[in-house]
């Protein structure tokens, strides 16, 4: 028997256990190291969540860049994953999809910068690439349509509201009346199936009932031609008179104490003993020899006098500061300049057709309007217009239209004698005036 003095003896080995040494293989490296680090030009990969819905994987997306962060001509152009990036699809019948960035917080913390790892197992080296972290959300194609036409509608109300307004605000009185017009024609009247006009409702009868007792007290056409006759720079006139001689009286149009100042026994010498008649109006000097000559004519003749002293301050007016008036000179050169006349009688002249020694274009249409009678009642209510165009400085067109506004008549007349052109006024009853003109509203 052997003796093994303490030592422990070895167990046999067993032939059917496998071998305790490790067989070396083809496996990849216990360390991986990072090659480099790639920040694409172009096309960055993207980490995209979907939270709180699923999408499947044949969308395709459409990726767009920010029209703020494109190439300019001195810059150089950005990496992608510095541009703005977002992502779009409409792959699915009835739901669209939009991937965009997340933009950090004011006052908050940046955000990270997320990458993506390519291991290659062979060679245990990692590729790193920059990657834009978004988030897909998602809407219904039908309702988004349904918001898009009501904001369009909106915008469309609002700005029609602004310009309404600026009309308001800043419009001429031309512009203020045409968009109350455009607001009252608003109101349209409700229509059903088959084009039958729907009930009336209490509000809609209200305001009808409302613009009923307003028209009803509205001026008629005929009231408002009278007051634009009213206002206009015209002489005092009968309109219902049954003779021609009653629509503009002398003694109604000048004043009756006034015509008695006028001087004529001057004239009514001069032309006795054959001698000429100094005058500035040409108008004056064709006529007052034979209505001067004339013993029953004494008020024409006044009335062809005073012509002469209205045309003569006319004449001695210069123009003034403001376009279309007329400077008066002072008394003194006044008074001068209408001599022989009594100072009533320049003072009945001057503030009738001015004020503050202006005439404005309201006076000097006041005082054509008076020539235009005056020379009706001289000439039995039958003018050639030629000698008082002369005296007037006047184009026919603007004389014949002064003759219209006083309701006489104007027929253009030529002479072959002398080869000119001139116009005839004849006042005659019933006057006709020119009517207020009425301005057809545009078609819409």
């Amino acid at each position: 028997m052997v003796e093994t003095y303490g030592k422990k003896r070895k167990r046999a080995a067993d032939s059917s256990a496998k071998p305790t040494k490790k067989v070396v293989i083809d496996a990849p490296p216990a360390t991986a190291s990072v090659s480099r680090v790639v920040r694409p030009k172009f096309c960055p990969p993207v980490i995209a969540t979907t939270p709180g819905f699923e999408i499947g994987d044949d969308l395709a997306f459409h990726p767009y860049d920010s029209k703020t962060e494109t190439r300019a001509k001195n810059k150089q152009a950005k990496p992608a994953v510095d541009r703005k990036l977002m992502l779009h699809s409409t792959s699915h019948h009835s739901i669209d999809y939009t991937a965009r960035e997340e933009d950090s917080q004011p006052g908050a913390k940046p955000l990270l910068n997320h990458f993506i790892g390519v291991y290659d197992p062979k060679t245990g080296k990692v590729e790193v690439i920059q990657s834009k972290k978004m988030v897909v959300r998602c809407a219904v194609r039908a309702k988004q349509a349904a918001a898009e036409a009501m904001e369009e509608k909106d915008a469309k109300q609002s700005m029609m509201e602004l310009k309404t307004d600026l009309g308001q605000t800043f419009g001429t009185k031309k512009a203020r009346k045409v968009i109350n017009e455009r607001v009252l024609n608003a109101i349209s009247p409700q229509k059903k199936a088959g084009d039958k006009p729907a009930d009336i409702d209490d509000a809609s009868r209200a305001m009808l009932h409302s613009v009923g007792k307003i028209a009803a007290g509205m001026a008629t056409r005929e009231q408002l031609q009278a007051v634009v006759d009213d206002a206009k720079p015209l002489p005092p006139v009968n309109v219902h008179a049954e003779d021609i001689h009653d629509a503009y009286d002398p003694k109604v149009v000048i004043g009756a104490d006034i015509l008695n100042m006028v001087p004529i026994r001057e004239w009514q010498e001069q032309v006795r003993h054959k001698e000429g008649v100094q005058t500035v109006s040409k108008f004056v000097a064709m006529r007052v020899n034979a209505i001067a000559s004339n013993d029953t004519a004494e008020e024409r003749l006044r009335v062809l006098r005073y012509l002469a002293f209205v045309i003569a301050f006319y004449l001695n007016t210069k123009p003034g500061r403001q376009k279309g008036s007329r400077s008066i000179p002072p008394r003194d050169k006044l008074r001068e300049a209408l001599a022989p006349a009594p100072e009533a009688v320049i003072e009945n002249i001057r503030r009738k057709f001015s004020e503050a020694n202006e005439m404005r274009k309201f006076h000097i249409d006041l005082l054509m309007t008076h020539v235009c009678v005056f020379a009706c009642l001289t000439d039995n209510f039958e003018v050639d217009t030629q000698d008082l165009r002369y005296d007037l400085r006047l184009d026919d067109k603007t004389m014949n239209q002064y003759f219209r506004e006083i309701g006489a008549r104007v027929k253009p007349v030529s002479k072959k004698a002398e080869g000119v052109a001139t116009s005839v006024a004849r006042l005659v009853l019933p006057l006709d005036f020119p009517k207020q003109r009425h301005i057809a509203p545009r078609r819409k």
